[in-house]
């Protein structure tokens, strides 16, 4: 079946199978590696990425399911003024460590964020609750996303 939908802001059309998941079309036919392969059972969250601007572990879900539909990667976050700052924030905390889970931690921190300009700290945690960090313990994590909506607030 041919799969259209909106990736990075760009219109995509590629030919899937019925069977492939949104991760496998992303890194393996669109080249977007940034998001990663982790558990693939869609506990981890080193795959998430944003599909209508709502966290989904691509890992578990059906590419066929993102047609006409807008999908975000950590690649597209990049160019994204959020997205850029709280990648910043996440190396200056040392919120980054070994770096396989920082796409997954981005992408929902991102719609976190969109959501909430000032989440609390525990709402932070809840949100962060699907994705796996073996490195960092989330404390730097949290303190990211804390510098982020200070210097979104000018603080």
């Amino acid at each position: 079946m041919e799969l259209s939908f909106v990736v990075n802001g760009t219109p995509r059309s590629v030919d899937v199978d019925a069977a492939e998941t949104l991760l496998g079309v992303l890194r393996d036919r669109l080249r977007l590696t940034g998001t990663k392969e982790g558990c693939n059972e869609g506990e981890c969250g080193a795959c998430t990425v944003l599909v209508d601007g709502l966290p989904v572990d691509s890992c578990i879900y059906a590419a066929g399911a993102a047609a006409g539909r807008g999908v975000e990667t950590v690649e597209g976050l990049t160019r994204d003024e959020l997205g850029a700052a709280l990648q910043a924030a996440l190396v200056a905390a040392g919120g980054v460590q070994c770096g396989f889970c920082t796409p997954g931690f981005v992408t929902t921190l991102v719609a976190v964020l969109r959501e909430d300009a000032a989440p609390s700290e525990d709402a932070v945690r809840e949100a962060l609750a699907g994705n796996i960090c073996r490195c960092t313990g989330y404390s730097q994590i949290v303190d990211a996303v804390a510098a982020t909506v200070a210097g979104r607030n000018g603080r």
